[in-house]
């Protein structure tokens, strides 16, 4: 599916530890990409089934493993560089328009499963400082990673208090 304006509807999830507020960063399969769990959306899903979906999908997580903190309150915009827009595919797809999504991990780590699905998208994961992703994640997404913690900057900091 994708809008008028050429983005895909989207969700992207940040997961927390709340023991030392670092984030699940994973690790793209077959490739050395690492990135927060993300994945678009069915025409009937609202962005927050989208969400359990894909964090079941990517993380094996739950929904009574995670605590739904906040969301963006609406679409933040990314557009795909040149090389990855696929000219041949109709509607042309220019890029990603997300809602972004902060859980809190109430679970065991022991509830990530990574390969609960028969293509996983990460072969890893890791715990990271808040402000690294916006970072270290492919130039492209780099400015929606930073919108994203930035306004979830503040809940984070709420529920360490």
């Amino acid at each position: 599916m994708i809008d008028p304006d050429g983005y895909r509807p989207n969700v992207g999830i940040i997961i927390y530890r709340e023991s030392d507020a670092r984030l699940f960063w994973g690790r793209r399969v077959h490739k050395n990409g690492w990135q927060f769990p993300q994945g678009g959306m069915n025409t009937d899903e609202t962005p927050e089934e989208a969400m359990y979906r894909e964090l079941e999908e990517e993380t094996g997580l739950q929904p009574e493993h995670v605590e739904l903190v906040a969301a963006t309150p609406g679409w933040l915009r990314y557009k795909l560089p040149q090389r990855y827009v696929r000219h041949h595919s109709k509607p042309l797809c220019i890029g990603q328009k997300q809602v972004w999504f902060l859980l809190k991990l109430v679970g065991k780590e022991e509830h990530l499963q990574l390969d609960c699905h028969d293509s996983p998208e990460f072969d890893c994961f890791r715990w990271v400082d808040y402000w690294y992703p916006a970072r270290n994640v492919i130039s492209f997404k780099r400015d929606v990673y930073r919108r994203a913690l930035k306004h979830f900057e503040s809940h984070l900091v709420n529920q360490q208090a």
